[in-house]
């Protein structure tokens, strides 16, 4: 099914009631329904503007959202609240998951040297927990259905730049476990809520980061016995499938493809 807006939107999630998408654009986060229809704005309570990193909670009552100032923001009925500490100059958080019971967020933490880390921070405020510790570039940090894991990308592996490929890591700490292994660059994995797979986006070989507007971007789906199954391929990249994005029966997911 596909649905058009002349909206620059990235990064659908879908509302645990099935209902809806909430995806972004110019700062700011709207909803949209899935059957279609217009864009419709989600109020954010004076947060500052909003990139691509944004989930939901379980029961659909909280966005968190990842804002240009580098903090997590938690915003409930229009009313915002602050969710990040303070990690030092020039720190910045990318979300990307929540764990199943609500209670925790998994991040991406940038130091002002530009190294990320997979990280965790409890969704009512607290101390942060850094899950991995080294150099490699990664990004997409999200949890499994089943709470036991933080799957993210990683370079790790990579013998040349930005051939960035899937892992997952306990999400109580310990040493990640390698998922994909090919000549492609795979980046943001989300796995289904019955954890029968795990969606990606695929770039082609020789691609560093995750940019936008290019033409041989492949949807993928990495299966629980460890295949490989092409869905789609689109014209996009960064802001494609950034987030969590499965309907909440596991059968669906949503992605943004872009005009040539």
């Amino acid at each position: 099914m596909h649905r058009s807006t002349e909206v620059l939107v990235e990064a659908p999630n879908w509302t645990p009631d099935g209902e809806w998408l909430v995806v972004n654009g110019d700062g700011k986060l709207f909803r949209v329904a899935v059957t279609g229809g217009e864009l419709q704005e989600i109020p954010l309570g004076g947060v500052p503007p909003v990139n691509n990193d944004h989930v939901l909670s379980p029961d659909g009552a909280t966005v968190y959202v990842s804002a240009e100032d580098g903090h997590l923001y938690a915003v409930s009925a229009g009313v915002a609240r602050r969710v990040s500490n303070d990690r030092g100059e020039g720190f910045k958080h990318y979300l990307h998951g929540v764990s199943p019971d609500g209670r925790t967020l998994a991040y991406i933490g940038m130091d002002r040297r530009g190294i990320t880390n997979v990280c965790t921070v409890p969704a009512a405020g607290g101390d942060d927990v850094q899950i991995t510790d080294d150099a490699y570039a990664g990004d997409g940090a999200e949890y499994s259905a089943d709470g036991r894991w933080i799957y993210f990308n990683s370079e790790r592996a990579a013998s040349v730049p930005g051939h960035a490929q899937l892992f997952r890591v306990p999400a109580a700490g310990g040493v990640p476990e390698q998922l994909t292994d090919d000549e492609r660059v795979n980046w943001f994995p989300h796995p289904a809520p019955d954890g029968s797979a795990v969606a990606y986006v695929s770039f082609p070989p020789g691609t560093v980061g995750h940019p936008a507007d290019v033409a041989d971007v492949r949807i993928r789906l990495l299966t629980a016995d460890g295949g490989i199954r092409e869905v789609a391929t689109v014209f996009g990249g960064q802001g494609t499938m950034n987030v969590p994005s499965w309907s909440p029966d596991s059968n669906s997911f949503a992605y943004v493809a872009y005009p040539l």
